[in-house]
């Protein structure tokens, strides 16, 4: 059953996820970049599964292909919920 979406729990699991693909947990923040992360596309997928999963809000390709930072992401999956 997906979890209330707040900005603060959508946050920590997009925190969570990105750190499980690399990146040290404290450059990980909301103007962050997913260049500056070194998140690739099949990151950006595998994290749209995981919000999708865990918030019950799907992503599609295009809906992130513009986003470039982790708060852009946050924001969007807000309003989507």
């Amino acid at each position: 059953m997906p979890v209330a979406v707040t900005s603060q729990a959508v946050e920590e699991k997009v925190v969570e996820t990105i750190v499980s693909f690399g990146p040290p947990e404290d450059t990980v923040s909301r103007e962050a970049t997913f260049e500056e992360l070194d998140v690739d596309s099949l990151d950006l997928v595998e994290l749209a599964q995981v919000i999708e999963d865990e918030f019950g809000v799907a992503l599609k390709g295009d809906d992130v292909k513009d986003i470039k930072s982790v708060g852009e992401l946050v924001d969007l999956v807000v309003s989507r919920a």
